[in-house]
């Protein structure tokens, strides 16, 4: 029961209402426009593009009283496309036959943006309530166009509108009857309709954040053949579909597709903005991240390097930005191997970020990367330099926070870590029994999420040769996790595609491999013992494969307890297919 690595800021097990808000800063993203995020799904507002509607009819938005019993303000953040050229001129190809017109458009334009600043101030006060009584009854109002026969692009468009507005109150599965709703209207819809372009971005980006690639990619394609018609092969307005192809490629594992749209969009953007344009940035990051992960970290270094040149020249050395930068580009020297430059980079963008104000010091983002360097300076044996991180964490969390704010509780399971790697078992159970407290005061006694603090704490038992009381805690993390998730679910959590350094202590299998260990030195039923192994290692060849290393460990295990049984035929042909994977792994796990 080796130490877990750092858990990362604002963990996806915490699943809590008043974590609903819309946040400014993206994880890992440089200057990036506004983004709506919700619970780790962002969707983008695009700015709805300026072409003529003729004949427009009205569609009436609701507005809600409490924003003024809210006192919510009337300064708003900026809607902005995937990058800033949208903001920057307006598309000047089309000249409206008369004044009307525009002014109608203008006006559609003004209500589509006022209700959903409605929605997003309501989500950011934390009346969820609010904002869906106000989403359903325009709902309400289109809907009864729709039954009477009215399928244009003002329907569509209040449709999207009200759409991204229930992906922020975390009504996913009506956000899918809303897209198939929303896909019924604009596929008899022609490519000429005005703002038909960005309903289909917004599409784009819903399907995208829902898991369903396929038509992510159908309705972006469109809306990149629609802005390929209007403004040619090489235009600034094309990066918001390609990026959004880019990431849909991505999130199916097809780098190299991903690869070639990205640096179609740096090409597009370099010719029409110049090479040193900040424009060029996300791109940039978007195919830097990416190489990362296909682990070719020299590519991904020049990506970032750029980046960090682009923001030095135009914002100079001691901007926020170039310290943002700075951390990228540390981690993309992480992953090449180069750990004392990835530290180096890190302290100084953290310092920099620091020094400029660019952000507050309880910033996620900035939380984020000093978790990232302290788990860094951990890896490089510098562990206590990385507790004067993590400690730092906490004392932030707790200055703005309070100190029992459930954010708080990762910085202590975090410093129980490193704690607990410096053999200090005696500090690491202190810490985890007061992370255990703060859950069970703010959360459901029943609630997966205590498992977290509850499994490393009866870790730490066992280190401190406690089994009685480690047993019975592994045993209830064992019975709330199966409860939620099934007695074969690896992962506590449906989101599959977490890659979080978290997701080693949010396994069922590990549960149950930690109450193993604990049973074994209380001498407890040989029978008893190897049935937990044997669900250990169904658990992980469902989910870790048929031949990973963890399936090798648990095989050694097992075949040990049927040598110990006499259970011959049984121990041979798990022998046999142990023999096998040893092999396999013999330059990483000793024979």
């Amino acid at each position: 029961m080796a130490a877990s690595l750092l858990l990362p800021s604002s963990p996806y097990f915490f699943n809590r209402k008043d974590q609903e808000r819309f946040n400014l800063h993206t994880m890992g993203i440089l200057h990036v426009p506004f983004q709506i995020q919700y619970q780790k799904r962002p969707i983008k507002l695009y700015v709805v593009p300026r072409r003529i509607i003729s004949n427009l009819r009205s569609i009436r938005c609701f507005t809600s009283n409490s924003s003024v019993e809210l006192q919510s303000s009337s300064k708003e953040d900026g809607v902005s496309s995937g990058i800033s050229v949208s903001n920057k001129s307006q598309r000047s190809k089309f000249h409206p036959s008369s004044s009307n017109s525009i002014d109608a458009m203008n006006d559609f334009e003004r209500q589509l943006q006022e209700f959903f600043d409605e929605v997003k101030t309501l989500v950011k006060v934390g009346n969820s309530e609010g904002a869906i009584h106000l989403l359903q009854a325009n709902y309400d109002a289109v809907k009864e166009q729709i039954d009477a026969g009215v399928k244009g692009i003002e329907q569509a468009a209040m449709l999207d509108i009200i759409a991204l507005g229930f992906m922020g109150v975390g009504n996913f599965e009506f956000v899918e009857y809303l897209l198939e709703k929303l896909n019924e209207i604009v596929g008899n819809l022609k490519n000429e309709e005005p703002l038909l372009d960005s309903v289909l971005m917004h599409m784009g980006s819903m399907y995208a954040n829902l898991g369903k690639f396929e038509e992510a990619m159908l309705v972006y394609a469109r809306g990149l053949e629609i802005l390929e018609s209007l403004f040619g092969q090489n235009s600034p307005y094309l990066v918001t579909p390609l990026l959004g192809m880019a990431k849909v490629y991505t999130s199916i594992r097809r780098a190299l597709k991903a690869v070639e749209i990205y640096n179609r969009a740096i090409t597009i953007l370099e010719t029409s903005r110049g090479a040193e344009s900040e424009d060029v940035v996300v791109p940039l990051l978007g195919l830097g991240n990416l190489l990362i992960k296909e682990g070719k970290a020299a590519d991904a270094e020049s990506s970032f390097n750029r980046i960090l040149r682009i923001y030095t020249k135009l914002y100079g050395e001691n901007d926020g930005r170039v310290g943002v930068a700075k951390c990228s580009l540390a981690h993309a020297m992480c992953a090449k191997g180069d750990v004392d430059e990835a530290i180096r980079l890190y302290r100084n963008g953290i310092q920099v970020i620091n020094d400029s104000k660019y952000m507050a010091l309880d910033d996620e983002l900035v939380e984020k990367m000093r978790i990232d360097l302290a788990e860094l300076l951990h890896v490089a044996g510098r562990e206590r330099e990385g507790r004067q991180l993590l400690e730092e964490c906490l004392l932030i969390t707790e200055k703005y926070k309070g100190n029992e704010h459930p954010s708080s509780v990762t910085h202590l399971i975090n410093l129980a870590t490193s704690y607990s790697r410096s053999k200090n078992y005696a500090e690491a159970e202190r810490l985890l029994r007061t992370s255990l407290q703060i859950m069970r005061k703010t959360g459901e006694p029943s609630n997966q999420s205590i498992t977290v603090p509850m499994l490393h704490l009866a870790v730490t038992l066992y280190h401190l040769k406690r089994d009685e009381e480690a047993e019975r805690l592994a045993l209830e993390v064992v019975r709330i996790r199966e409860e939620a998730f099934g007695q074969e679910s690896i992962l506590v959590d449906a989101d599959k595609s977490a890659t979080n350094v978290a997701v080693e202590y949010v396994l069922s299998g590990e549960a149950l491999d930690c109450l193993v260990s604990i049973q074994t030195r209380l001498g407890k039923d040989d029978a008893e013992v190897l049935g937990l192994l044997k669900r250990v290692l169904r658990i992980q060849e469902k989910e870790l494969g048929y031949e990973s290393e963890e399936v090798m460990v648990t095989l050694k295990k097992i075949v040990f307890y049927l040598d110990k049984m006499g259970t011959k035929n049984e121990k041979l042909l798990l022998q046999r297919r142990l023999s096998m994977l040893r092999i396999k792994y013999k330059q990483k796990v000793p024979y």
